[in-house]
């Protein structure tokens, strides 16, 4: 039996990634070819085709690596009564008729240096869950299905305007042996009355025969609000706050001028 739950289950207990192997972008006006995206004059909206230069680390399937440390979401650490840190787990979801859909950070991953320090191994990245609804405010999260935004995908998102489109396309499985058992096709569509857009996540899986497909209207003002978000949390994605927070004058002077091969600022010394 199905669990119905109007909420989705905690950030802390999802342990998926993803594997982006294209997105589609629908744009309008400039013409322009270069690097693999293509865009062509004219009144109407074309098609821009972007190729996402990600590594098969960006997706595993539901039952995929559990031990992976990146699966937790973003976290901020504080103390609690005990003097113990505190972590707080944050998402945001949005409730309609047919579906709802919630959106939770998952943070990069760092591997540490013989030197003592860290350097980023992987990108964090979105994770969409889409879940169908059973009844009134009520919506099944067993059956729900997942996509995972990489920060390319994030940044095709936050510049999309109000009258284009986007598609991608994930194959968890890419170049392995089970390639093209599991496909995932995210389309983000502008409404008929310029109201907002249209979320629609279409999965078909061979492996656990299942062909679903799960839509949402977002209005203009909860896109707004997603794209804020997504700004916002873009360099934490990409672990540049960790290079950022640390730093004081003092040591960024000090890490400058240990190397003699260092020359960064040889451009402004001349």
């Amino acid at each position: 039996m199905s669990q119905l739950l109007s909420s989705p289950p905690t950030a802390a207990s999802s342990n998926l990634r993803f594997l982006s192997s294209s997105s589609v972008l629908v744009a309008g006006g400039v013409g322009v070819k270069r690097h693999g995206v293509a865009l062509k004059p004219t009144s109407k909206t074309v098609e821009l085709s972007v190729k996402s230069r990600q590594t098969d680390y960006f997706e595993k399937q539901r039952f995929g690596d559990s031990s992976s440390s990146s699966s937790s979401s973003l976290s901020y650490s504080s103390q609690n009564a005990e003097g113990s840190p505190a972590r707080f787990y944050v998402g945001h979801s949005i409730y309609k008729g047919k579906a709802a859909l919630t959106v939770d950070p998952r943070a990069p991953e760092f591997v540490a240096l013989d030197s003592g320090a860290f350097k980023l191994s992987k990108d964090g990245f979105l994770l969409l869950q889409f879940a169908p609804s059973a009844g009134v405010r009520q919506y099944d999260w067993s059956k729900k299905q997942v996509f995972s935004l990489s920060v390319t995908e994030i940044g095709t998102l936050v510049s999309l305007g109000p009258t284009e489109s986007c598609e991608f396309f994930h194959d968890p499985f890419k170049g392995k042996s089970d390639e093209g058992k599991v496909r995932k096709v995210l389309k983000v569509e502008p409404l008929p009355d310029g109201s907002g857009h249209f979320f629609n996540l279409s999965v078909q899986n061979k492996l656990l025969n299942v062909d679903d497909n799960i839509y949402i209207p977002i209005t203009r003002a909860e896109f707004a609000v997603l794209i804020s978000a997504f700004n916002f949390v873009l360099p934490y994605l990409i672990g540049w706050h960790a290079f950022a927070n640390p730093i004081k004058p003092e040591d960024a002077n000090k890490m400058n001028n240990a190397s003699p091969n260092y020359g960064g600022d040889y451009e402004w010394n001349r």
